[in-house]
């Protein structure tokens, strides 16, 4: 894998400060000897131009941050040119407006001023393009890199902790007492185990699931949960779901599911876990809630990737199309998930 290039954000603007210090001060270093020499139009037309190359420095960042963003990024080739003739205009104008305080006993002349200023214009123009194709392609890359080292660091972990061994063991020892006692619920339940497994290791290999496959992958592993604890247990699970061939990343839900079972359980005396997931035009909509012991919270390095990692691949998978929300009051711990899905 390619090196990828990251700057932190002060690190950027710290070459930026640089790029135009330079920029700025560059007309007076090389005029340091004759500065005494100079006339004083000499003088009063370089501090135009200094003051000028603040305009220019306006035009790079809307360039870079406005312009090519919502009109070249979007193919709107003509009103790009036209929004960069426009800016020029007005720089002109402004640049006419300083001219005559800063230069005083010359007339301003808007077309030859223009015919002065035409290759800064260009100049800024061409390196501001060049900054932001070069800038969101390094930065596109990076995303690209990460999502592709997360998805190696977690593919193990799905694979082997969502559904745990001791999960497994206690599925199997109640498959073994169904057997033995001739209960009806021994076929169900084993083609629900095949189902769970037969999702776990062959579909999720996918970039994207149907939400339809997700959920059901969702109900068995809660029926398994509803064997295995019996009456111990209250869970109340919803799942409405309008457009279920909309798709989703796979396994995104269940470590929180995981994570219910996990802590809504324990010593409760009346322990109670509640689930729901709709799904309605582009909203995708999961709440899951359980009554949980503060001292049984602690973390667990071996019990999956853990909410820091699913929240971390939220932000690379579904960046500025999603909503997570985790909190805990009242001996009740809370997770409500939005995502907006194309």
């Amino acid at each position: 894998m390619k090196k990828q290039w990251k700057f932190s954000k002060r690190t950027e603007w710290l070459i930026h400060l640089l790029a135009w210090s330079a920029v700025f001060l560059m007309p007076y270093i090389f005029n340091t000897e004759n500065e005494v020499a100079e006339d004083k139009d000499s003088l009063a037309f370089r501090n135009l131009n200094t003051v000028t190359n603040f305009l220019w420095m306006g035009l790079f960042y809307i360039n870079a941050y406005i312009l090519i963003p919502s009109l070249l990024y979007k193919k709107k080739y003509v009103l790009y040119p036209l929004s960069l003739l426009v800016s020029f205009v007005l720089i002109m104008l402004i640049h006419g407006a300083l001219f005559i305080p800063l230069v005083p006993g010359h007339d301003f002349n808007f077309y030859t001023s223009s015919a002065h200023n035409i290759v800064p214009f260009l100049f800024t123009i061409m390196v501001s393009t060049t900054y932001k194709i070069i800038y969101d392609k390094l930065k596109a890359d990076t995303l690209a890199a990460e999502i592709q080292k997360e998805n190696l660091k977690t593919e193990l972990s799905f694979l082997r902790s969502q559904i745990s061994p001791h999960f497994l063991f206690n599925v199997l020892n109640n498959i073994v007492a169904m057997v033995r006692i001739g209960s009806s619920e021994l076929e169900p339940t084993v083609i629900r185990l095949s189902s769970l497994l037969q999702y776990m290791l062959y579909e999720t290999d996918e970039e994207k699931v149907l939400l339809r496959n997700e959920v059901d992958y969702l109900k068995d592993y809660i029926d398994l949960q509803r064997l295995r604890f019996s009456s111990k247990l209250i869970i109340n699970a919803s799942f409405d779901i309008q457009e279920p061939a909309k798709t989703i990343e796979p396994m995104l839900l269940i470590p929180f599911i995981e994570n219910a079972f996990k802590h809504g359980i324990g010593l409760l005396e009346i322990p109670e876990i509640n689930i729901s997931l709709s799904s309605k035009d582009n909203l995708i909509d999961f709440q899951a809630s359980n009554r949980y012991l503060a001292n049984d919270m602690a973390k667990d390095k071996t019990s999956g990737i853990g909410l820091t990692n699913v929240k971390r691949r939220l932000e690379l998978l579904y960046p500025g199309r999603h909503e997570l929300n985790i909190n805990s009051r009242d001996g009740w711990f809370f997770v409500h998930l939005k995502l907006f899905v194309k």
